[in-house]
């Protein structure tokens, strides 16, 4: 079975690390705290049909995993604003649609 490159995953309103010392990560948990702010403003439910609808879009186009991943509009907004601890204070509503 192959390792699992799955650090952290948020299911509103928790934030669950694959080993506890993660959490000393601001990096990784600013990312996950993106995640949050996506889910609220898609009412929860919408954020995770739509995450698996545009996976899987993306998994046919590109015929890889990682890639599928790696390209969904939440994760591209999260992983490209992870770095800046002070990004949730000035993000706009529905920032993801500027990655879709």
């Amino acid at each position: 079975m192959a390792k699992t490159r799955i650090t952290g995953i948020t299911i509103f309103p928790f934030i669950f690390l694959k080993n506890r010392s993660l959490r000393l990560d601001p990096v990784l948990i600013n990312h996950e705290r993106i995640h949050l702010r996506q889910q609220l403003e898609l009412l929860i439910v919408f954020f995770y049909l739509f995450y698996v609808v545009e996976y899987y879009i993306r998994l046919l186009r590109l015929r890889n995993a990682y890639q599928a991943y790696r390209t969904i509009s939440f994760e591209r907004e999260a992983f490209e604003h992870e770095n800046d601890l002070g990004y949730l204070k000035k993000r706009r509503f529905w920032s993801f649609v500027k990655y879709l």
